[in-house]
């Protein structure tokens, strides 16, 4: 719960939160801190920046979902269609507690299967579309599946290298 709330809580509102839910929002922003300054993912943003700009790194974030997702089999026992089923109906069942930008998109994001969509490079593509949308206009976010096309290989190899050492980030923040 605490990681899918995350970006919508702010500051000192954690603290309304119990502690399990603290403890996720605390790693989600470990992982975003992490993941930010990373060598391997500083590589993928720059080899955006150019075209993109500052969106560079939400671009990447969302590539390298799609490679989580494509490959998921590599990091679970549990099916992708199955996992993302029982993550929807548990983010439902909670979603009392969420703050409103939540709950308004849990509905969309289970409806278009958000989760399952980002194995292919056409759903990561209709992601970005409609983030670029959202944001102040010139983003370009919505051509940003032809530079993941484009440097295919490169990108996963750079997923690949970070993913194993977020891992390990991971477990220590867990400990």
């Amino acid at each position: 719960m605490g990681n899918f709330i995350a970006d919508a809580v702010k500051g000192t509102v954690l603290d309304a939160y119990q502690d399990d839910i603290q403890k996720g929002i605390r790693m989600h922003r470990s992982i975003d801190f992490y993941t930010d300054r990373h060598p391997f993912t500083c590589r993928s943003k720059d080899r955006l920046r150019a075209e993109f700009n500052h969106y560079s790194g939400v671009i990447v974030d969302v590539f390298y979902d799609h490679f989580l997702a494509k490959n998921w089999a590599e990091f679970s026992n549990e099916s992708l269609p199955d996992y993302s089923n029982r993550i929807y109906s548990l983010l439902e069942l909670h979603s009392g507690i969420f703050p409103d930008k939540c709950k308004h998109i849990l509905p969309y994001m289970r409806r278009y299967d958000w989760l399952v969509s980002y194995a292919e490079v056409e759903g990561i593509g209709k992601v970005l579309t409609a983030m670029s949308k959202r944001v102040r206009e010139g983003s370009k976010m919505e051509l940003a599946q032809a530079a993941l096309e484009r440097d295919y290989e490169l990108f996963e190899k750079d997923f690949r290298d970070f993913y194993s050492e977020l891992i390990v980030h991971t477990e220590i923040f867990r400990e």
